[in-house]
C-alpha cells in the first residue's frame, strides 16, 4: 500500500482532522487501541450491483485503517442483505433474490480491491452468508435472542422512525443479525471495532453489548456523519441519480465531472474526506479563493478518479475536461458516448430528443427549455431551435457529433 506522511499520525487523529467522526464509544480506550494494531470491520449490504459515491466514506475509512497498519474486514452482507436494513429508511427495502445478492457481492469484491490490499491477510473480505444462512432458528432464539430487550430495541431511533410508517418482523430482526456478525468476527477474527454510518449506532451498540454478555469482553464502535452537500442533497445523488463506481454505469469522465462540479463550499471538506492527499496539502488548497478554487477542484476530481479508476483513466478524463473547456480538440474516448444506428438519421431526429436520449436532460420538456434559454450546443455551436432536425450531414468525418448542456455536461453520439 502507498504510505504518506500521515503514517506518523495515529489513525484516530487522521479521522478527526479529516471529518470522519460522528460518535465513538470510549474515546480514551479507542485511542489506546489504535496506537497499536487492531482489527476492525464495516458491513456492506449488496443491494445494488455497484457501490456509489455515497458509500465512499466507510470504504475510505477502511483504507485509512489499513494505511496505518490495522487490519480491516470488508464484510459483504450476503446474509443480512436477504433481510434488509431498516436503518435510515422510511419504508421497507425491496427484497431481492439470493442470486442477485450473490452477483452483487461479486462486483463489490472487485471494487473493494481498488481501496484495500487483501494480499497476505492484510485485509479480509468476508461474506456473512457463510454463517448467517447456516443458523438454526430455535438455537438462535435461545442463544442470541435471549440477550435482547424488545423495549430497548423499540427505543432505537431507526426503529422508532419506522414504527410510524410500518416495520416488518423480518426487518425488526436485523439488529440481532448485525450484532451476531460483530460477535462472530470478534470470536473468529479478534475484531474489536465495528464502524459504520451514523444510522448504524444502535446496531453497533447492540453488537458491543452482545459481545460483553457472551464473552465478558469489551468491543468498540465508531460512526461517521451522513455527508450532505452544501445545497442540502445527500452525497452522491444528482439529477440523473446515483454516481456509481462501476465504469459501465458512470464513466470515468462522468465521474471526474461529478467531482470537478463540486459546490465551492464543499471542495475543502471533500478533499479531506475523498482523497488521500496529505492534510498539509489539503490545507494549502483551503487557502484558495475565487477563480483559484478551480485548482482545488481539479485536484479533488483527479485524485478521486484515480482512486476508483486508476491514474491512466484519471489523466484521460482530466485531459478531456481541459480540452473541452479550452475549446481545443478533445479526446472523445473519455466522454460519455452512445452509438446510434445510421438509419435513424436518414430522416433525422429532433435535437431536443437527442439531449433527452443522452441523459443531458431528464425529459423532452427540460431539453426544450434548455435549448430555448441558450444552453444547448451542437459541436460547440449554440443551438437556436429546439426542434432542429439532426441528419447524417451533421456528423463529422469520424461519424460523431458532440452535444453539450450548459458549460460542463458533454455527450458524444457516434454512428453504428
Amino acid at each position: 500500500m502507498v504510505r504518506d506522511v500521515e503514517q506518523k499520525k495515529a489513525v484516530y487523529d487522521v479521522f478527526e482532522e479529516r471529518g470522519f467522526l460522528e460518535q465513538v464509544t470510549d474515546e480514551g480506550r479507542l485511542r489506546e487501541l489504535l496506537d497499536g494494531k487492531v482489527t476492525c470491520y464495516i458491513g456492506f449490504d449488496p443491494t445494488a450491483s455497484s457501490f456509489h459515491v455515497g458509500n465512499l466514506v466507510p470504504i475510505m475509512s477502511l483504507a485509512h485503517m489499513q494505511r496505518h497498519g490495522h487490519r480491516p474486514i470488508a464484510l459483504v452482507g450476503g446474509g443480512t442483505g436477504l433481510v434488509g436494513d431498516p436503518s435510515g429508511k422510511d419504508q421497507m427495502r425491496q427484497i431481492i433474490t439470493y442470486e442477485e445478492i450473490l452477483q452483487n457481492a461479486e462486483v463489490q469484491k472487485k471494487q473493494f480491491s481498488q481501496f484495500l490490499d487483501f494480499s497476505g491477510g492484510q485485509a479480509l473480505l468476508l461474506n456473512n452468508a457463510d454463517w448467517l444462512t447456516k443458523l438454526n432458528y430455535i438455537d438462535f432464539l435461545r442463544d442470541i435472542g435471549v440477550h435482547f430487550s424488545v423495549n430497548r430495541m423499540l427505543a432505537t431511533e431507526s426503529v422508532k422512525i419506522r414504527l410510524e410508517t410500518g416495520l416488518s418482523f423480518i426487518e425488526f430482526n436485523y439488529q440481532l443479525l448485525q450484532a451476531y456478525d460483530f460477535w462472530y468476527l470478534f470470536k473468529h477474527h479478534n475484531c474489536l471495532i465495528q464502524m459504520g454510518g451514523s444510522d448504524q449506532w444502535g446496531n453497533i451498540v447492540a453488537g458491543i453489548d452482545l459481545i460483553r454478555r457472551l464473552e465478558g469482553e469489551q468491543a468498540y464502535g465508531i460512526t461517521f456523519p451522513l455527508i450532505m452537500t452544501a445545497d442540502g442533497r445527500k452525497m452522491g445523488k444528482t439529477e440523473k441519480g446515483a454516481v456509481w463506481l462501476d465504469p459501465e454505469r458512470t464513466s470515468p469522465y462522468e465521474y471526474y465531472q461529478f467531482w470537478i462540479n463540486t459546490d465551492d463550499r464543499d471542495v475543502k471538506r471533500f478533499l479531506a474526506l475523498f482523497t488521500f492527499l496529505p492534510m498539509e496539502e489539503v490545507e494549502e488548497y483551503r487557502k484558495l479563493e475565487g477563480a483559484d478554487l478551480r485548482k482545488a477542484k481539479e485536484a479533488l476530481a483527479f485524485e478521486a478518479t484515480k482512486i476508483v479508476h486508476g491514474e491512466k483513466e484519471a489523466i484521460k478524463a482530466r485531459n478531456a475536461s481541459k480540452a473541452l473547456f479550452s475549446k481545443e480538440g478533445a479526446d472523445k474516448d473519455a466522454i460519455p458516448t452512445k452509438y446510434m444506428e445510421k438509419e435513424k438519421f436518414i430522416e433525422g431526429i429532433p435535437i431536443f430528443k437527442l439531449f433527452e436520449t443522452a441523459g443531458l436532460c431528464a425529459s423532452s420538456s427540460e431539453a426544450r427549455r434548455l435549448i430555448e434559454q441558450g444552453g444547448g450546443y451542437l459541436n460547440n455551436k449554440k443551438v437556436d431551435k429546439f426542434d432542429l432536425v439532426i441528419k447524417l450531414n451533421d456528423f463529422d468525418r469520424k461519424d460523431e457529433i458532440l452535444l453539450r448542456a450548459g458549460k460542463k455536461k458533454f455527450y458524444c453520439i457516434k454512428l453504428s
